[in-house]
């Protein structure tokens, strides 16, 4: 049983700053995901377009990366994360780079393992739709949740403006959390008049 106001043991007047923030991690995660689906798109047109014309599986992964890999940096920059600290950008399209060659090398790792070592048992395992699905799809997948969390905190983690509070709730500050809330008189009741 927990008092009035709460919510196990999360206090009433903290409960609308969880709602914001997690609202806003909603926001990017929905703008990060538009923006990775441009991408993925950018990438697996040029990623098949390089295949056909008998470009090596993994250079033809490789540009197509680095091509997607452009357009998502700014998609990013300039959409998903506006509103946090962009003061050293060269800084920030470095380390962008270096955290997303990590995430290269996992879909790389995952389309290697699949196309080299898989391959050689079985080799429908070296098709075109092979190569998409391991290269694409598992490896573009496990990459793109290392890619969120980094992005996140090491490429725009300064945060300029502070997050958006949900329209209509109160706003309460944390120095009179701990003050206790002002109590109203009890009603008061009705005296009964005598008769005359």
């Amino acid at each position: 049983m927990t008092r009035a106001g709460t919510l196990g043991i999360v206090p009433a007047e903290i409960l609308p700053a969880l709602r914001a923030r997690f609202g806003a991690l909603v926001r990017e995660l929905s703008k990060f995901g538009t923006v990775g689906s441009i991408a993925f798109a950018i990438d697996l047109a040029i990623f098949n377009v390089l295949l056909q014309t008998g470009s090596e599986t993994l250079i033809a992964k490789t540009i197509s990366t680095v091509i997607a890999t452009t357009v998502a940096f700014l998609g990013n920059r300039f959409w998903t994360w506006r509103h946090r600290g962009h003061a050293h950008m060269a800084r920030q399209y470095t380390m962008f780079f270096l955290l997303n060659a990590v995430g290269l090398g996992i879909g790389l790792a995952c389309l290697a393992i699949s196309h080299y070592g898989l391959g050689q048992v079985w080799p429908e395992f070296q098709t075109p739709l092979a190569d998409n699905i391991s290269g694409q799809f598992v490896g573009t997948a496990v990459g793109t949740l290392f890619r969120f969390w980094s992005y996140r905190r090491f490429v725009f983690g300064d945060t300029v403006v502070p997050d958006p509070i949900e329209p209509g709730l109160p706003v309460q500050s944390h120095l009179h959390a701990s003050a206790p809330a002002p109590q109203s008189a009890p009603p008061s009741t009705p005296r009964a008049v005598p008769r005359m």
